[in-house]
């Protein structure tokens, strides 16, 4: 069994009341600051969405693919061609997520909140499998499998209730990334693109920035 497998299968084995009660241990309450949706340094704000968010999103929102996403700009030239591995949420103009609002005293909201990727439904917490690199950046806390990662809200207390929920939602994203990241592995294809191109190797194959399959130049 390849390490991908072995991951996924720890994954799905994830137990949430361990997970929950990392959670409590740790403590989080979401204080609505926005520091995880906005752009930080003037580098955009990242997150990292699966195609079928993306469309959960396109019918939410009647947008189209490329307002709801992006290319992941790592690994793209400057000028954002290139072949890359994964979809980022589209950001507005400032840098900030397309669909982060703020009231006028800076209180945050998400304008899709129900509909939010589950990487923006878990923040700030990943899980640790197989010594594997956390996609979020460093750890600032961690208790068990969970880490945390730089958020205000850390430190408060949070009901069992709600940390059941977070690390259900955990344990999901933990086993969709690892889905995800096989299927882009067993359907990559080297897709050669011209120099004004940009292609997306998702888990579905090779894509244009407008989310249509790219088809490989004869």
């Amino acid at each position: 069994m390849e390490e991908l497998e072995v991951e996924l299968e720890r994954a799905r084995g994830l137990d949430v009341a361990d997970l929950a009660d990392a959670i409590e241990a740790i403590g989080f309450e979401c204080t609505r600051c926005g520091a995880c949706c906005k752009s930080e340094d003037d580098d955009p704000h990242t997150a990292t969405v699966f195609p079928g968010e993306v469309r959960e999103l396109e019918d939410e929102t009647e947008r189209d693919w490329r307002e709801v996403a992006r290319p992941m700009p790592y690994g793209l030239d400057e000028d954002g061609t290139g072949e890359t591995f994964e979809w980022a949420l589209q950001t507005a103009a400032c840098g900030d997520c397309t669909f982060y609002e703020e009231d006028k005293d800076g209180t945050g909201a998400c304008t899709v909140h129900d509909s939010r990727p589950l990487i923006c439904e878990t923040y700030p917490f990943s899980v640790a499998l197989g010594g594997t690199s956390q996609p979020m950046g460093e750890a600032v806390d961690e208790s068990g499998m969970v880490r945390a990662h730089e958020c205000e809200g850390l430190g408060r207390d949070i009901s069992r209730e709600n940390a059941e929920s977070l690390a259900e939602a955990l344990k999901e994203r933990a086993v969709r990334d690892i889905e995800e990241a096989i299927a882009v592995r067993d359907n990559y294809e080297p897709a050669d693109p011209a120099p004004d191109e940009t292609v997306v190797h998702d888990s579905e194959g090779a894509k244009r920035p407008d989310g249509t399959a790219y088809e490989t130049r004869p």
